[in-house]
């Protein structure tokens, strides 16, 4: 589709593509927006002159601090929404010339936590980062545990330390056992990592003691956004028995700030894996349920210059999002709107193509060599990693743009 606008050709938010998220600027309270390249169309003012065509929306749905209440109107809403902007943005006598305060630069805008996320869960769903791990920890030759083939693995995690892109992490305390003989110390973390992943916000709530089956899973999932599960490896290894992880994990959990909608990702679906052995009925579905969504992750140090430490693809995992949350709520327990699921770690077989430094450096024993002359092992203070994903086919173009964060000294005390 072409627009009116001028957008670059690379840019991740194409007229295809339409997310939604909340900005403010300086003449603008928390609000809801879409992003088309590098502006933001502000839906609270097109509210206000009329151009959301029949839609009966409230104001204080679009001037608001999430998502929440517009992903609570439905799917038809929120599709419709996105099709009133396409036809006035292809089309070249649209009204929206007439209004340029419409439309906000990224550039003079802040960004902010796009959805109230009331519960958070964390799958571990790519077959090579299972592996690559479990090749680390256990026998080379059996490195999936038993249940791995069966089930969707997850833990749930912490929602209040879920925050948005370019905000700072500050290294995390905790337990750590440096030696098998000696006694835990106290002290920050010294094998500090990132997670490559992505995520799906719920967009309808489900009952308790009802389950959602893999052929109505894609009807509760609103959009997917860029996940980096920050993680303290030292901390969790020492806790994690048994009960999984808490400390290692929950300190902060980074995502994008733009939801891209399901239905943008739609020229994009693509085959997962082959699954064997056969999974439960439950757990079985029809058609293509993952995804083509080229990711990466970079990383660039104090004073140095932005490197990129792998390239993976979406498609690759294991298990799929409406297998995740058919196994999520086989027990009745029920989804909300604005709940965030992270597919976990995504990983091939390469090093180039391992989504986590605890797998890039063979557990801290095989350092990277940064172009300034440094070496990580994990990661060091100052340090700033960027995730980025893109689906792109022929012309056409969808972008989660990025989340970042930078890594601050620990608070000490």
């Amino acid at each position: 589709m072409n627009t009116w606008k001028s957008i670059i050709k690379e840019s991740d938010f194409s007229l295809q593509n339409l997310p939604f998220g909340i900005f403010s600027s300086n003449r603008r309270q928390p609000r809801v927006g879409v992003a088309l390249g590098d502006e933001i169309i502000d839906l609270a003012a097109l509210h206000d002159i009329g151009l959301l065509g029949d839609l009966e929306i409230k104001k204080s749905v679009l001037i608001n601090s999430s998502l929440n209440d517009f992903i609570g109107l439905g799917r038809k809403a929120t599709t419709k929404v996105r099709s009133i902007l396409q036809q006035h943005l292809n089309y070249p006598k649209s009204e929206l010339k007439d209004y340029p305060s419409l439309f906000v630069q990224q550039s003079n805008a802040k960004m902010h936590l796009p959805v109230k996320i009331g519960d958070y869960t964390d799958f571990y769903s790519s077959i090579d980062h299972a592996r690559n791990v479990g090749k680390l920890f256990r026998d080379p030759k059996n490195a999936l545990l038993p249940n791995w083939r069966h089930l969707p693995v997850a833990y749930h995690g912490r929602s209040s330390s879920i925050i948005v892109s370019g905000e700072d992490i500050i290294r995390p305390k905790g337990q750590l056992k440096q030696d098998e003989n000696l006694s835990p110390v106290f002290g920050p973390t010294q094998r500090l990592d990132f997670e490559l992943e992505m995520g799906f916000i719920i967009g309808k709530d489900s009952q308790m003691g009802s389950s959602i089956t893999t052929a109505e899973a894609e009807d509760y999932i609103f959009g997917l956004v860029l996940v980096n599960d920050w993680s303290a490896r030292d901390i969790q290894k020492w806790e994690y028995i048994p009960l999984g992880p808490f400390l290692g994990k929950n300190f902060a959990t980074s995502i994008s700030p733009w939801v891209i909608p399901l239905e943008s990702l739609e020229p994009f679906r693509a085959n997962g894996p082959k699954q064997a052995p056969a999974v439960l009925p439950y757990l079985q579905y029809k058609g293509k349920r993952s995804f083509d969504i080229s990711l990466e992750v970079a990383i660039e140090a104090e004073g140095g210059e932005e490197e990129i430490l792998c390239q993976v693809n979406f498609k690759s995992m294991y298990w799929n999002m409406s297998q995740q949350l058919a196994h999520h709520t086989i027990n009745g327990c029920p989804v909300r709107v604005g709940d965030l699921m992270a597919s976990g770690t995504i990983s091939g077989k390469t090093r180039k193509t391992m989504g986590s430094l605890l797998e890039i450096t063979q557990g801290g024993n095989k350092p990277i060599k940064l172009s300034n002359g440094t070496s990580r092992a994990f990661l060091q203070d100052y340090d700033k990693v960027i995730m980025r994903g893109k689906c792109a086919k022929k012309e056409l173009r969808v972008g989660f743009g990025e989340v970042r964060g930078k890594i601050l000294p620990a608070n000490l005390f």
